[in-house]
């Protein structure tokens, strides 16, 4: 499904003397199936851009296309873009509250008025979906779960609403790194089965680098920068003058490189590990 967002901007406490311009005339095509990282420095804009995606912020000015309809529009059924559109923040665990894994993420579906056959259905395929099992985990209080279950419980939760565009707001932070490696996992597998049209919002260039179609860079409330990872970090120099960095295997190779070495410019561990291998067997 695709995201398509025209002149947007939005103003906090307009008209007043704390009057913030967050968003400043954004015009972007997020494509139907694209998996797009989102990412800028604090204070950039990144939030309030994607609380837009599924309406729970309006615009000051400007519209969003979603599957051919402007969710901005009056009267427009904000429930079913909410449904439409999954938006998972950031420590979802921290919005968990049923006493049981199976009430917690059926939630949702049980809001929808769906019959028990269905909420069922739907909670044991997005358990699946998030890596958990259905018949250990179903009957347990989610509080008893590790960081990394709860926040598959809570991704799960969204994703038994069936949501065609999911977006997700720093989905590993302060995860451990087993943690972290897991949600990532899960979520690049999600896209690839179930063709979402996602959007990761994430400090970690590694993590974009290696999971993502295409790159959307934030400052100060604009679109400085869109291309595929390997594009937007050959930019180093802008990336640094808006207080973001390169992947640290990218400043890696680019110190070997300087030292007299010739390898071809890396974004990722695994390409990285391939160059070198290929480099130490050519001398």
């Amino acid at each position: 499904m695709s995201v398509e967002i025209k002149n947007l901007t939005h103003v906090y406490m307009k008209d007043t003397v704390f009057e913030h311009k967050a968003l400043n005339n954004i015009s972007l095509t997020i494509e139907d199936g694209e998996f797009v990282g989102l990412i800028g420095h604090t204070g950039s804009g990144k939030s309030t851009f994607i609380q837009h995606l599924n309406a729970l912020l309006k615009p000051s000015s400007g519209s969003i296309i979603i599957d051919g309809i402007n969710i901005t529009s009056k009267g427009v059924a904000l429930k079913k873009i909410r449904q439409t559109v999954g938006l998972v923040f950031q420590y979802p665990e921290h919005q968990l509250f049923e006493e049981t894994v199976f009430k917690d993420v059926a939630f949702g579906p049980q809001n929808l008025g769906l019959p028990q056959q269905e909420i069922e259905a739907r909670v044991k395929e997005a358990l699946t979906l998030v890596g958990l099992d259905f018949d250990k985990l179903k009957d347990v209080s989610p509080f008893e779960l590790s960081g990394g279950q709860k926040r598959r419980v809570a991704i799960a939760g969204v994703l038994a609403m069936k949501p065609k565009v999911l977006i997700l707001d720093e989905p590993t932070a302060g995860l451990d790194p087993k943690g972290r490696d897991e949600i990532l996992g899960e979520i690049k597998k999600l896209h690839q089965l179930q063709k979402l049209t996602v959007v990761l919002v994430s400090h970690s260039m590694e993590d974009i680098a290696n999971l993502v179609d295409r790159i959307i860079v934030m400052s100060k409330g604009q679109i400085v920068l869109t291309d595929t990872p390997r594009n937007v970090f050959k930019q180093a120099d802008l990336l640094q003058d808006i207080g973001l960095d390169v992947p640290q295997v990218t400043h890696l190779v680019n110190e070997l490189n300087k030292k007299g070495l010739s390898i071809k410019e890396c974004i990722s561990v695994d390409e990285a590990y391939e160059e070198l291998i290929k480099y130490l067997r050519s001398n």
